[in-house]
């Protein structure tokens, strides 16, 4: 018989979880559902400070009322409530056997809870305050800034409304403190697929080898997905009891490690054939020169996803990925260009932007090139930073292209009501003409940005191809290196080709199929 230990999150009481735990307990287990301090409508004092270590009581004290019963007990913490679970289980370690991370962030020592806010501007409002607590959402509008609503019943929105409470201060700004006692604990994420995390997101950034997720490749690291929001006690009780007790057996998707023997996607073989073009580097850009270039002649400028960590080596600039488009484009006739920009963090979309406009002015000025004509092609997670470019684009700017890109806000990621969310910048974008590539076999989340841009493009009328990969994955030229695949890739290149007004001689460049 398992015990499960239910630490709720930011404005949440213990009643959030009460159908959770009903079919835990019918299905043999023990729930106890944590009542924080302040939070919970049972404990919540007339004053006194409040802050994480207060919590971390909170949950030490329920752990310790259960004794040393022989049952497995498995902490769970959602969304803030990590931050208490993980220090209760540093200070219990020998009590916990597994920590499962509810659509939750990796905290750290020393990190407060604050950091892990999602919406910047709500964090540093958060962090600046001068109040003893922050007001709870008001509103479902309120509610979708801090998580995706997605599944969440009317009823039980108008309920988690009602029974908030204003959050402690110091519960955020409070460091946690861990000694390292919980590190050999097992753990399990359970990702949120309507909340823009998944599984496969998660294993493409372990690959590009961001050290803070090395560890999430561990035997004792498991992971699940729900098909849902940001609340799946409220929206799939039932699916989410289930998956707390395969939790609790140690089930779970354990991901490959970054140093397998074979190569991560973005490091693995472009899939077409085409003559390597003269490269060119020049601070944080490449070129790449078409053959026989006398005249000047319309350029390209390939913008890489991200995140991608500071440190990881190789840059994008180097990706077979990056490089088969930039070499595909100048075999085409077309010098190209692909920049290192510095979307490190989701924090960066502002800086990255700033890159990627001065990267486009060097590469304009070069005397090469016709900077009257000249393309911009975003991939995955630099989706966002075509919004700009489609809210007012430039008169030299005669195509925009996107592959498998991010395409509107993804819940997760703090760029609500910001200026990079395609699908509301392309109403501005005029004639300009918008490539598209979509994959059939796309995450959830970014799918979804996808459809709704498209279903705005269609709105506004704008002027947008679309290059479809029915049985293609994210990053499908290195992960789908099928004929399909390179006929997507020749498609796309030849229809920005043909915007930028690139004629159609196949000088080294394959044809589309």
């Amino acid at each position: 018989m398992t015990i499960f230990v239910l630490v709720p999150g930011m404005f949440t009481g213990a009643h959030v979880w009460q159908e959770t735990a009903d079919r835990l307990t019918a299905a043999g287990a023990v729930a106890h559902p944590v009542r924080l301090t302040g939070l919970d409508a049972a404990l919540r004092p007339a004053g006194g400070d409040i802050d994480l270590e207060t919590h971390i009581a909170d949950v030490v004290e329920v752990i310790d009322s259960l004794g040393r019963t022989g049952r497995k007990l498995v902490l769970v913490g959602h969304d803030y409530g990590i931050h208490p679970a993980l220090g209760a289980a540093d200070r219990r370690a020998g009590r916990v056997d597994r920590i499962v991370y509810l659509d939750s962030g990796m905290p750290g020592n020393g990190v407060p809870a604050v950091a892990a806010v999602p919406d910047r501007s709500l964090r540093d409002r958060t962090a600046a305050t001068d109040g003893k607590a922050l007001p709870p959402p008001a509103t479902p509008e309120d509610w979708r800034r801090w998580g995706s609503t997605e599944g969440v019943p009317g009823p039980a929105l108008d309920q988690l409304t009602a029974m908030a409470a204003p959050q402690p201060m110091g519960t955020l700004l409070q460091p946690l403190r861990l000694t390292g006692a919980v590190d050999p604990v097992p753990a399990t994420g359970i990702l949120c697929t309507g909340n823009g995390a998944s599984i496969e997101m998660v294993q493409m950034m372990v690959d590009r080898g961001d050290p803070t997720l090395r560890e999430l490749a561990d035997a004792r690291v498991a992971f699940f997905e729900l098909p849902t929001g940001h609340w799946p006690m409220l929206s799939m009780p039932a699916e989410l009891a289930d998956v707390l007790l395969r939790a609790a057996a140690g089930e779970g998707h354990r991901l490959a490690p970054a140093d397998a023997s074979e190569p991560p996607a973005h490091l693995r073989p472009f899939p077409l054939e085409v003559p390597e073009a003269p490269r060119e580097r020049h601070g944080n850009v490449d070129l790449y020169l078409p053959p026989g270039a006398e005249a000047p002649r319309p350029a390209v400028l390939f913008v890489h996803g991200g995140p991608v960590p500071a440190d990881a080596r190789p840059t994008p600039r180097d990706w077979p990925t990056l490089r088969g488009y930039a070499h595909c484009a100048a075999a085409g006739g077309a010098v190209a260009a692909v920049v290192d920009h510095r979307l490190h963090t989701l924090d960066d979309y502002e800086r990255a932007a700033a890159d990627v406009a001065a990267a486009m002015e060097q590469v304009r000025a070069d005397p090469r090139v016709d900077a009257d004509r000249a393309a911009l092609w975003f991939f995955s997670g630099g989706g966002p930073i075509a919004a700009p470019w489609l809210d007012a684009p430039p008169p030299w700017l005669r195509c925009l292209a996107a592959t498998y890109a991010v395409l509107g806000p993804l819940p997760g990621w703090g760029l609500t009501d910001s200026r990079f969310d395609p699908a509301r910048a392309v109403a501005h974008a005029g004639g300009l003409p918008v490539v598209l590539t979509r994959v059939g076999l796309e995450t959830p989340a970014i799918a979804a940005t996808v459809e709704g841009f498209l279903a705005s493009a269609k709105e506004c009328g704008a002027d947008v191809e679309v290059v479809d990969v029915p049985r293609g994955h994210h990053a499908f030229e290195t992960v789908d290196p099928t004929d399909e695949s390179r006929d997507a890739v020749r498609r796309a290149i030849r229809a920005v080709l043909d915007r930028l007004g690139v004629p159609d001689t196949h000088q080294g460049f394959p044809p589309a199929g």
